[in-house]
């Protein structure tokens, strides 16, 4: 398992496209991922629905994680899309 942290620096957070985008990354790759929220517990990164409840708003430090054949891909594709603020 690999995991990192970050802080979610998209105006809107991971709010409706960027959270669809995030999920859509996320089930390229058949590692479990998941994401959490500092302090809360870890969710299914690969569904929109999971993302959306979680309320992550700019700001939000989360923990993304990856666990499978493919997880350092994973998590670096995710990171980046974190890290570039879904390409604002």
């Amino acid at each position: 398992m690999v995991t990192k942290k970050l802080e979610i620096i998209n105006k809107t957070g991971l709010h409706a496209r960027p959270a669809s985008d995030f999920a859509l990354t996320a089930k390229q790759y058949s590692s479990k991922v998941t994401i959490c929220r500092e302090g809360g517990l870890p969710v299914n990164a690969k569904s929109v629905v999971r993302l959306l409840t979680e309320g992550i708003g700019q700001g939000t430090i989360v923990e993304i994680a990856a666990e499978g054949e493919d997880e350092e891909d994973a998590l670096k594709a995710l990171c980046a899309m974190v890290e570039s603020g879904f390409g604002e």
